[in-house]
């Protein structure tokens, strides 16, 4: 076999192996940065269902939240002080009946404070204008324990 033919079997392999270990590399750093996200979402879910629950909530599953909010709170932090969002949650504190019977309600506020709790684990930058709008509701201590 000449030497020329055996350097060309062998650049093959040498290409070949280069490419797998790229690929390797790649796949590990997407790894790292896949986990390091989880990691970051469970431990906000974990501080924020350990606010809620010294607020007197019951726990809720971490794992939930960590999939619902993940580390930047989704849609619950985008824009949370817009017109729409303000008449989404306005609408949900309602008697519960559509059509004319449905008429606003005096909410309690440690349910809007739960809210509160959300906006200030995953973007305490919008929680002075969000306080802002529950400060202009009127609340009262409505339900029984």
């Amino acid at each position: 076999m000449s030497p020329t033919r055996m350097a060309s079997e062998h650049r093959w392999i040498y290409i070949g192996s280069i490419v797998l270990l790229v690929g390797l590399v790649i796949g590990a750093l997407l790894t790292y940065t896949q986990q390091k996200a989880t990691n970051e979402a469970h431990a906000k879910a974990q501080k924020l269902n350990d606010a809620l629950v010294a607020q007197g909530f019951p726990a809720l599953n971490t794992h939930n939240i960590a999939l619902v909010l993940g580390t930047d709170g989704g849609v619950v932090c985008t824009d949370p002080n817009s017109a729409l969002k303000q008449g989404l949650w306005r609408i949900q504190l309602a008697s519960g009946a559509g059509g004319p019977g449905m008429r606003p309600i005096i909410a309690d506020g440690r349910i809007l404070e739960a809210g509160a709790e959300v906006i200030k684990v995953y973007c305490p930058d919008q929680l002075a204008g969000y306080q802002e709008q529950l400060n202009t509701l009127k609340t009262s201590d409505v339900v029984n324990d």
